[in-house]
């Protein structure tokens, strides 16, 4: 059995549900212990995760990313709320036969994690919450209007949109946003598939319904979880991070200074090592 040690040349696999419903992933890392399973955000597929962050966190354990429903290579629709989002992750993950996982979620991963994690408690071990907020959190409604204006300038000035949602307009984060770019790019062949237009509206429908919704009873996650995000969140505002750290009772809480939304693209390697360290 072969591992893969890039996530860059790591292949598209699939695994189908007697449903009908075909889920694509990659895995990287050593096929042994309890698999760290991650969430990705709005619009994402699977070649907008930094080979940085994957190949570091598969030195020592297994990593497993994947489309989910309606999404890039998976086949399906995209649900219009988070709880049914969440329901295919389950699916998936059940599908792969884990008992237990690790679980890291990175904004919309993050309300797909909250989710998940109060449907099937005993799936979970640890989790990682990154750029993320509660259901009805502060500002998390608004994400449509931020993301469609910074659509708008990117389009103006010849720019990937994340450079104005992930990254803070300092001289630091110019610099990162290039490099981020450059990692997401290296990929050259078997690339996954661009997420539809359709699809997107429905990610951000559920977004906005959650940021609308009653907030959940987050006593009840009794995971160890870290909570990570930049202190300029545009995206998803900073304060949902300290939110979820006051309300998650056995959690940790870690701000990157001058960082954004896109905090651990920013600092990948002191992710890695955060990661590391509280999943190990």
């Amino acid at each position: 059995m072969s591992i893969h040690y890039s996530y860059i040349d790591a292949p598209n696999l699939f695994i189908q549900h007697q449903n009908g419903k075909r889920y694509a992933y990659r895995e990287l890392g050593e096929k042994k212990g309890t698999p760290i399973i991650l969430l990705t955000h709005l619009s994402a597929n699977l070649d907008n995760w930094d080979p940085r962050i994957i190949n570091g966190l598969a030195k020592s354990r297994w990593v497993i990313a994947f489309d989910n429903t309606g999404v890039g290579l998976s086949n399906g629709k995209v649900p219009n709320n988070i709880s049914q989002m969440a329901n295919d992750a389950i699916t998936f993950i059940k599908l792969l036969g884990f008992p237990k996982i690790d679980l890291i979620g990175l904004s919309m991963g993050g309300m797909i994690a909250q989710e998940l994690i109060l449907k099937e408690p005993s799936l979970v071990r640890k989790l990682v919450l990154v750029g993320t907020g509660p259901r009805g959190g502060k500002g998390i409604s608004n994400v449509t209007r931020v993301t469609n204006l910074d659509f708008v300038r990117a389009i103006l000035t010849f720019k990937d949109v994340k450079t104005y949602l992930f990254f803070p307009n300092t001289k630091n984060g110019k610099k990162k946003v290039k490099e981020f770019l450059i990692q997401i790019k290296k990929r050259k062949n078997h690339r996954d598939k661009t997420i539809s237009l359709r699809a997107y509206r429905m990610q951000l429908n559920a977004i906005n319904k959650w940021g609308k919704d009653r907030p959940a009873d987050l006593s009840k996650i009794v995971q160890p979880t870290l909570i990570i995000n930049g202190d300029h969140d545009r995206m998803v505002p900073t304060e949902n991070s300290y939110d979820l750290a006051n309300r998650i009772a056995d959690s940790k809480l870690e701000i990157f200074d001058q960082a954004g939304h896109g905090s651990l693209f920013q600092y990948p390697n002191e992710f890695v090592q955060m990661a590391h360290k509280f999943l190990s």
